[in-house]
């Protein structure tokens, strides 16, 4: 089944649901010929979007925006944190082409800090699916939340199979000793091809897809730090506020010590071109999260081994 399948049958039985786009229907151009589900296209005008579904959801509606990420939460930041956060409205964010699936596209079309910006608003949910399938499995209970909801859209096929679907809750592909990896969004597939280079060496890897940054599995979290000696974060995102300030912030919190490794851009835009080239060229593939991992727990290792102090702590 498709996103606008899922979609159209759901908004078929729940007349709850209208579907609102700014000139972007890519996901759900078979749409307008289905005449009974609402369905409004206000252009490029991503601030009106909005401001129409907080008004539809005042009266009982559930609004399934949909926008380019960037301009869905940079242009219309103001009218998403004030019509939707504030008073707690249930408008659904369908973010198109978040971080590297921008492929082709330059800067101004790359969101890489949406994930900063929505975590920021009060109220507001955040699922990012790693592949089409999994997306599937999380919208037909986060469509019907009474919370407002920012999606990653990401339409992928799956490179693995995936457990059911809970809301606030990530899903543990396996645990691991020397290091675990916490992903979101499309990422997984090569966090999947690094663990089992890691595996293939003797590094025990873990590998959990945390699905939503907001609210954030927290246990999960905390069990990979207490239980593993380096944590990853991996993400097609800057590294401000993304999911390495996430894992920051709750190891702080907490108070646990923990070493982690933040793979993430850093402070700038990638280089535009195919997915694949765009993940070689930025340093993100299966191959080279691998390398890097493990040139990490080298470097600790001998760190570890020439210091009088570390030597002699179990």
């Amino acid at each position: 089944m498709s996103y606008e399948a899922l979609l159209t049958r759901m908004a078929l039985h729940d007349e709850r649901l209208v579907v609102i786009t700014s000139e972007n229907r890519a996901a759900i151009r078979g749409l307008p010929s289905v005449r009974s589900i609402p369905l409004i296209d206000t252009g490029i005008a991503e601030q009106a979007a909005i401001g129409i579904a907080a008004g539809f959801a005042l009266r009982g509606r559930i609004p399934v925006v949909h926008a380019l990420a960037t301009f869905l939460t940079l242009r219309a930041f103001e009218f998403i944190r004030t019509d939707v956060g504030l008073p707690r409205l249930p408008v659904k964010l369908i973010g198109g082409v978040p971080g590297f699936l921008s492929e082709g596209n330059g800067p101004t079309h790359q969101a890489l800090e949406d994930v900063a910006l929505m975590r920021s608003i009060p109220n507001m949910q955040i699922f990012c699916p790693s592949d089409e399938a999994d997306m599937l499995s999380g919208l037909e209970e986060i469509l019907i939340t009474p919370d407002p909801c920012y999606i990653r859209f990401n339409a992928l096929p799956a490179g693995t199979q995936h457990a059911p679907f809970r809301i606030g809750k990530a899903e543990v592909l396996s645990t691991g000793g020397d290091v675990t990896i916490l992903v979101y969004g499309m990422l997984l597939d090569q966090a999947l091809e690094a663990r089992d280079r890691m595996e293939a060496q003797g590094v025990s890897t873990g590998l959990i897809n945390l699905r939503m940054i907001k609210p954030l599995d927290e246990e999960k979290i905390m069990q990979a730090a207490q239980q593993t000696s380096l944590l990853v974060t991996l993400e097609d995102h800057f590294l401000t506020g993304g999911l390495f300030s996430v894992v920051a912030e709750l190891l702080l919190k907490r108070q646990q010590p923990c070493n982690v490794l933040p793979i993430a851009l850093m402070d700038r835009w990638f280089r535009p071109s195919r997915l694949d080239e765009i993940l070689r060229h930025e340093g993100f593939t299966g191959e080279q999260i691998a390398e890097k991992i493990i040139s990490t727990l080298n470097r600790r290792k001998t760190h570890a081994e020439r210091s009088p102090v570390q030597s002699i702590l179990p």
